[in-house]
């Protein structure tokens, strides 16, 4: 099995277990553990489909789950508030002075395509961990993904972390008319570390006749009463440990 090192970058800091990074797993949201798998009606009793089988939800969804079990998350150290100042500019407050580093302003990122609905004005984390990876393989940082009930929203990268061993900055925007605080333990980035190699690609017509029959194929095998067989018969669990 592969193994990917978090070296402390502040080994005066790290003792305390809110901040320590983990598999992504660990911290799927309540939101998606508490949701229903099957849809139900206004009585609470399950709503059957037309093949007599209960009508899966999104949380059926094994390409979901996989985003919820895959990678490691990167979680704040300390309480970080951000409000609007006298200017009405977001502004943030690390509330815990020895990590008063770990969240820094940043003056608008000039030519940057801004994204839709955020302040200007942005941020950085700077983590309290490096990555270390094997030869040959990088790391993608990026948002927790699925995570639209965060406030926040972090520019992406990809870091060669076999030859680049320390952390760097982390941009992110804070979404317009939050104002609050975002709690110790929140995750703020998810890590898919990733093996390098060369692609190259191809472009493929059907016939029509052959798209016909592999559609039907597909639905006569996946469209059965509960679904599920996707994730019985096709999915290769990925392990992060």
């Amino acid at each position: 099995m592969n193994k990917i090192k978090f070296v402390s970058n502040r080994p005066w800091l790290n003792q305390e277990s809110v901040s320590k990074p983990e598999p992504y797993i660990k911290e799927i949201p309540s939101w998606y553990r508490e949701a229903d798998r099957y849809v139900k009606d206004s009585s609470g009793s399950f709503h059957m489909g037309y093949d007599g089988g209960k009508i899966p939800t999104w949380k059926a969804c094994p390409a979901l789950l996989d985003i919820f079990s895959s990678g490691y998350v990167l979680k704040t150290p300390c309480d970080i508030e951000f409000f609007l100042d006298e200017n009405e500019k977001i502004s943030v407050k690390v509330k815990d002075s020895d990590k008063i580093d770990f969240c820094t302003p940043r003056a608008p990122l000039t030519e940057f395509v801004h994204p839709q609905g955020y302040y200007e004005d942005h941020f950085a984390w700077w983590p309290d961990w490096a990555v270390e990876l094997p030869e040959g393989y990088s790391a993608l940082y990026t948002n927790p993904l699925n995570r639209f009930d965060l406030p926040f929203l972090m520019t992406s990268g990809i870091i060669d972390n076999d030859k680049v061993k320390l952390p760097g900055t982390m941009p992110f925007f804070i979404v317009k008319g939050f104002s609050g605080t975002i709690p110790a333990g929140t995750p703020y980035a998810q890590i898919f570390p990733f093996k390098r190699e060369d692609w190259e690609s191809e472009i493929v017509i059907e016939d029509p006749y052959h798209l016909y029959d592999k559609n039907a194929a597909n639905s006569k095998k996946y469209r059965v009463p509960d679904g599920g067989v996707y994730q019985k018969q096709v999915w290769s669990p990925r392990k992060y440990k």
